[in-house]
């Protein structure tokens, strides 16, 4: 049986977690395409592995700076993974980058005034910017992947991680840990979206007829209907 954690498994290119990124990528790749350079990017909580996969460490056209929790060695002179802090980018000039690329990271900031401060680096430090995150809305979380499990009360939702994995998560007997854990993720709603990037325009990726995730993206010239291939993405 094809399980929850098997769709969601981004070490498997074929998983539907991967397949459903590379699509929103190919879109990604479309604006980009069109853009000058040489270019410079941030990817904010971006990893080098990542890049790798989509074909751009070694390129001699991007430059991209990628911001997480940890610092790692160079292998490509294109690309390098540096330790920062999505809430706090002062390290960086307004608009020092070309494009800011974000996915699948602002729903990891516990709050909601840590996303708000999110997007506001996100506006101040790039021209552009492209950030994805899960649609809270979409009935299967894709973290702890447990149908419904973002509308569950927290307590819930804190007692079964102490007592069980769930997803990526847990088992955290620890109360606290637990809590940390579940309060860490704080998915987020179109209208939400919205109104942090409120300069930008909002797409919705679809699976089954329901809205999956979002993205904000903004200063390409461009909407994402000018670059969709005519068959349903």
């Amino acid at each position: 049986m094809y399980s929850l954690k098997a769709a969601a498994d981004v070490e498997n290119p074929h998983s539907l977690s991967n397949r459903m990124r590379n699509k929103r990528f190919t879109l990604f790749d479309a604006f980009i395409r069109e853009l000058p350079k040489p270019l410079r990017l941030i990817d904010i909580g971006g990893t080098e592995m990542f890049w790798e996969r989509r074909g751009w460490a070694g390129r001699t056209d991007i430059d991209i700076t990628a911001i997480n929790r940890e610092s790692s060695v160079p292998r490509y002179s294109n690309l390098r993974t540096l330790s920062g802090d999505a809430t706090d980018l002062s390290a960086y000039g307004n608009k020092e980058f070309d494009v800011a690329f974000s996915n699948s990271v602002i729903e990891h900031l516990f709050t909601k005034e840590n996303q708000a401060r999110m997007a506001a680096e996100v506006d101040r430090i790039a021209k552009a910017y492209w950030v994805q995150t899960p649609n809270f809305w979409f009935p299967i979380e894709p973290h702890f992947h447990v149908p419904g499990w973002q509308w569950l009360p927290r307590n819930t939702r804190v007692a079964l991680i102490q007592r069980r994995r769930c997803g990526w998560r847990g088992p955290c007997p620890d109360l606290e840990l637990a809590r940390a854990a579940v309060d860490e993720v704080r998915l987020m709603t179109v209208s939400e979206m919205r109104n942090l990037f409120s300069g930008g325009e909002i797409w919705q990726e679809r699976f089954c007829g329901l809205s999956k995730s979002i993205v904000a993206y903004s200063g390409f010239g461009r909407t994402i209907d000018d670059v969709r291939p005519t068959s349903n993405v």
